[in-house]
């Protein structure tokens, strides 16, 4: 298994990236966190599925919008939890004095009708593990 770093910053960088993956005939994709990508979940997940490219990312947004598969936190605990934050410090907590937090949960979706278009196969033990399956 050989490892690809392809890198975008922009919109107009998958113009590039994409048919860098089709050059090298690479056989899946891993999106990165990073908060441009999680602003272009759906452009992605179109991506993905117009290049027949089987990809998973952090974040739920992204298997909604139709890619194959997520493993990660989810968004809105997060938001939830920083929101907790918020109001701790509006009540007067300092900041400094609070403890770190992290995820406890992370959580695996799967989009269905994104594995039968890319033609592929999901073992039934993963989508028995799965907490979500989107058909």
């Amino acid at each position: 298994m050989q490892l690809h770093v392809l890198h975008a910053k922009s919109e107009r960088d998958f113009d590039t990236v994409f048919p860098e993956i089709a050059r090298l005939q690479l056989g899946a994709l891993v999106i990165g966190t990073d908060g441009f990508f999680n602003s272009q979940s759906e452009q992605l997940a179109a991506l993905t599925l117009r290049h027949s490219v089987p990809a998973v990312f952090q974040y739920r947004e992204f298997t909604a919008a139709g890619g194959l598969m997520s493993y990660g936190t989810s968004l809105i605990n997060t938001y939830r939890q920083a929101g907790g934050y918020v109001g701790r410090i509006l009540r007067g907590d300092q900041p400094a004095d609070l403890p770190v937090q992290q995820a406890t949960m992370v959580e695996l979706i799967i989009n269905l009708k994104t594995a039968n278009a890319l033609g592929l196969d999901v073992p039934p033990a993963l989508l028995a593990r799965a907490d979500e399956v989107i058909e």
